[in-house]
């Protein structure tokens, strides 16, 4: 796991530098990232492939997960010119990253902490 300091916090709040797309493809693990992918087809029920998982994060150049090029958060985020969406003064009334935020309390909490830092 990275360091505080070496985090990248995605669009949405996610740690990118924890997930296990991001591990396996910073260790260039084919193998990790066809287990992710079997994982991930069995979560979500859809057919992702190993292709679809390698990913170098959501706020840098480089792989890309499938998901983050259908995100909406990430679209969104990137079009405000915002790192995430704490920085946005419409966290509060958008549906879109409060919706995902019932589905992901931890990512809540870091753009909450994100928010509040941005205030002080």
């Amino acid at each position: 796991m990275a360091d505080k300091s070496d985090r990248m916090i995605a669009c949405c709040g996610l740690v990118c530098t924890e997930c296990p797309a991001y591990l396996a493809t910073k260790e260039n693990d084919e193998k990790k990232v066809a287990e992710i992918a079997q994982q991930w087809s069995k979560e979500y029920g859809a057919d992702v492939q190993p292709e679809s998982v390698w990913c170098d994060g959501c706020l840098v150049d480089g792989k890309k997960c499938a998901h983050c090029f259908e995100c909406e958060i990430r679209a969104c985020a990137r079009e405000r010119g915002h790192a995430n969406c704490g920085l946005c003064g419409e966290l509060d009334t958008c549906s879109k990253i409060q919706d995902f935020f019932k589905m992901a309390p931890p990512a809540k909490e870091m753009i909450d902490s994100i928010r509040n830092r941005n205030n002080n």
